[in-house]
C-alpha cells in the first residue's frame, strides 16, 4: 500500500544536509558584518586622518599641509614670542624668584620667632652625582615648587657634602637639613608646639603614588616636602593642569603662557661655578672675551659627516641674525667624542675663532694641578665621553658665557636636558638688569641630520628632550637637515601650535589619570573623574632630631 503522502526528491534533499546549510547562511552574515566593520573602521580611519589634517591646519593657520618641519615648528613658536615682550616676562619672573628668596631665604628663616619658625614649611632637592643635566633639574625644581608654595629651600646633601660640590658653589639663600634640625630643636617646635619634623614624599615617577595633579599642595601640613624623580622640565609642569585652581596659578605665575626662562633665572641665583672652575674657565678664554656664540654636540662615540655638515649650516644661520654685531665670531665647541670635535674643527675655523677647552693641555700646562674626580668610570665612557667629569662643567660654564647663541646637536636626540640648562644659563647671563636695557636677542637653535628625521620627530622620545612634545604626526617625515628655533623652557604639555603627542606618552598619561584628544588637549573631565575615584597617597618619613 503506497502512502499518503511522499516527499519529493528536492525537499529530501535539504532536509538532509539542512545543518550544512545552516553553517553556510551563519558563515555569510559573518563575513557580511566583518566587511561592514571593516568599511566603518576605514572610514572612521579617514574620519580621524581628516580630522588630524584639519587640526594640523587650524593649528597652523598659514599652511595648509597637514605636517611641519622642524624649522617650520620653531618658526611657529619664535613668532609668538617675538610679538610678546620677553625681555619683560623674564624681568618680571627674576623679580618674583628674588622676592621669593628675600622672604624665604635662609637668612629670613634663621631670625624667625620660635613660633613662626615652627610654621615655616620648607622643599627639599635631593640630587645624587649622576647625569649633570637630570640631577640638576632635581634642585632647580625643588627651588621652583618652593617658590610656588611659599615654602623655604633646603638642599640635600650626602655625607656632609653638597651635589657636585668641588665643581658647583651654591648660594646662601637655601638651608642644609642638618642646619633646619638644629634650629627645629633650638626652637623647641616638638616640646612647645608639638611639631614634629617629617618629610612628606610624592614621587612624580610613580603616577600611582604621585598627588601633582589631584590635590592641593598648598594646604599640606607636613614640615618638608620631596617631590621625588623631577629629572627634567616636566614634572613641575604638571601643575599646570592640576584640578585645583590655586595650583594651577602658582604654576601659572612661573611658568605660565608667556614662557619665561626660568631655569635660567633660578640657576642665576642658586649656584655658580666653583672657584676652580671659573679659574679654568678663564684660562680656556685665555684672555680673550666671552664667545659669541656655543656648539654642543653629543656624539656618544659617533661622528656622522650629515651630522658635521648640518651642525656647521645651523651655526652659518645663527650668525645671519648677528652680522653687523661680530666681524669674526668666537665660537665655544664642546662634545662628548674627541673625534668628531677634530672632524668638525677645520670647518668651523674657516669662518671663526674656535675655543675648545683641551683639558689634557690645561693639565700639562700646570704642574701638579689636581682636579678632584679626574677618572670616568669606564660603562659611562660612552655615555659622557672618556674625559675626566669636572672637564663636563668647565664646558658647561663656558658655553654658558655666550652672548648671541647655543646651538644643540647630537647623534640621536636632540637638546638634552645639559644643553638645555646650558643654553638656559646663557641666556640669563645676557639679560639686560632693567626693561630700558638693550634687548637681549639670545637664540637657542637645534641642529638636525637628515637621518635623525626620517620618521618625523618621532625618535626624539624620553621626556627630558627638548622636541619630545613635538614628535607626534604633525611631524612631516624624511626632512632635510634642519636648523630651528628652539624653546629655551621646554614644555610638557601638547597647547602649542604644531604640538602632537606619540602613543607612547598617551599611554604613560594615561597612568596619571589624563586622557588625551589626537591634538594632545586634555579632557579636563576625566581627569576631574579620575582624581575623584583615585585613593590619595601619602608617604611620610620622620626625621630623628
Amino acid at each position: 500500500m503506497k502512502p499518503r503522502f511522499q516527499q519529493r526528491p528536492i525537499f529530501a534533499f535539504l532536509r538532509h544536509r539542512l545543518p550544512l546549510i545552516f553553517i553556510f547562511v551563519w558563515i555569510f552574515i559573518l563575513v557580511l558584518v566583518l566587511f561592514v566593520c571593516n568599511v566603518t573602521w576605514s572610514d572612521s580611519s579617514v574620519e580621524s586622518d581628516t580630522q588630524l589634517h584639519t587640526d594640523a591646519r587650524i593649528l597652523s593657520n598659514r599652511d595648509p599641509s597637514p605636517c611641519a618641519t622642524v624649522e617650520e615648528m620653531g618658526e611657529a613658536f619664535r613668532s609668538r614670542t617675538i610679538s610678546s615682550p620677553s625681555d619683560m616676562e623674564n624681568l618680571r619672573v627674576r623679580s618674583l624668584i628674588q622676592a621669593h628668596f628675600n622672604l624665604h631665604g635662609a637668612d629670613n628663616v634663621r631670625r624667625l620667632p620660635p613660633d613662626q619658625f615652627c610654621q615655616q614649611g620648607f622643599v627639599i632637592a635631593k640630587a645624587s652625582e649622576a647625569g649633570i643635566g637630570n640631577e640638576m633639574y632635581k634642585i632647580l625644581t625643588a627651588a621652583a615648587l618652593s617658590i610656588m608654595l611659599n615654602r623655604s629651600l633646603i638642599i640635600g646633601q650626602t655625607r656632609g657634602a653638597y651635589p657636585f660640590e668641588n665643581y658647583v658653589s651654591y648660594s646662601n639663600l637655601s638651608l642644609t637639613m642638618k642646619e633646619v634640625k638644629h634650629l627645629w630643636r633650638k626652637n623647641k617646635c616638638v616640646e612647645t608646639y608639638g611639631f614634629k619634623l617629617v618629610i612628606r614624599i610624592d614621587d612624580f615617577e610613580r603616577p600611582k603614588e604621585t598627588n601633582v595633579l589631584c590635590q592641593d599642595w598648598k594646604i599640606w601640613t607636613q614640615p618638608i616636602i620631596w617631590f621625588k624623580g623631577t629629572t627634567d622640565a616636566v614634572g613641575i609642569q604638571f601643575f599646570l593642569k592640576n584640578i585645583h585652581p590655586q595650583m594651577r596659578d602658582a604654576a601659572s605665575s612661573l611658568f605660565g603662557k608667556q614662557r619665561a626662562n626660568v631655569y635660567g633665572e633660578l640657576m642665576r641665583v642658586i649656584l655658580c661655578p666653583s672657584q676652580a672652575i671659573k679659574e679654568i674657565v678663564d684660562w680656556a678664554l685665555n684672555g680673550g672675551a666671552n664667545p659669541d656664540m656655543a656648539l654642543h654636540m653629543r656624539m656618544m662615540n659617533n661622528r656622522p659627516v650629515r651630522a658635521k655638515n648640518a651642525a656647521l649650516n645651523c651655526v652659518r644661520k645663527a650668525l645671519q641674525n648677528h652680522q653687523y654685531q661680530i666681524i669674526k665670531p668666537r665660537i665655544v665647541l664642546v662634545s662628548d667624542t674627541p673625534s668628531f670635535i677634530q672632524d668638525i674643527m677645520p670647518g668651523l675655523m674657516e669662518f671663526s675663532d674656535v675655543i675648545h677647552f683641551d683639558y689634557k693641555s690645561f693639565l700639562g700646562s700646570i704642574p701638579g694641578k689636581n682636579i678632584s674626580g679626574q677618572h670616568q668610570l669606564d660603562f659611562r665612557i660612552k655615555d659622557w665621553g672618556p674625559a675626566p667629569r669636572w672637564v663636563a662643567f668647565v664646558d658647561f660654564f663656558l658655553a654658558a658665557r655666550a652672548k648671541y647663541a647655543v646651538i644643540s646637536g647630537a647623534h640621536r636626540r636632540v637638546g638634552t636636558t645639559y644643553a638645555q640648562l646650558l643654553a638656559a644659563l646663557a641666556a640669563t647671563n645676557h639679560l639686560g638688569v632693567s626693561v630700558s636695557s638693550p634687548p637681549s636677542n639670545f637664540s637657542f637653535f637645534s641642529s638636525f641630520q637628515s637621518s635623525l628625521l626620517n620618521g618625523g620627530l618621532a625618535n626624539q622620545i624620553g621626556w627630558g628632550h627638548v622636541w619630545n612634545r613635538f614628535a607626534g604626526p604633525l611631524s612631516c617625515r624624511n626632512q632635510p637637515h634642519q636648523c630651528a628655533y628652539t624653546p629655551l623652557l621646554p614644555f610638557a604639555w601638547w597647547d602649542e601650535d604644531w604640538q602632537s603627542p606619540i602613543s607612547r606618552d598617551i599611554r604613560r598619561l594615561q597612568e596619571y589619570g589624563v586622557q588625551l584628544t589626537v591634538k594632545g588637549k586634555v579632557i579636563n573631565r576625566s581627569l576631574e573623574l579620575f582624581c575623584k575615584l583615585r585613593k590619595n597617597s601619602v608617604k611620610i618619613i620622620p626625621i630623628i632630631l
